[in-house]
């Protein structure tokens, strides 16, 4: 996301939280955002594993 358009974006997830929301509230759905945009940030770049070799990785099946 750009720089501009992040306040925008606040404005939006703070429109759609409850009026009881608390602080932690807000914060978890920053970071569920950021976290979200990062991902698919290394999915463009083509920093991402398939799910097969995740599974060897960690032993599973």
């Amino acid at each position: 996301m750009q720089t501009e358009g992040i306040k925008q974006e606040a404005y939006k997830i703070l429109d759609q939280l409850p009026d009881q929301a608390t602080w932690d509230d807000l914060m978890q759905q920053i970071y569920v955002r950021q976290a979200i945009e990062a991902g698919i940030k290394d999915s463009d770049e083509g920093r991402t594993m398939d799910i097969k070799d995740v599974r060897r990785k960690f032993g599973l099946k």
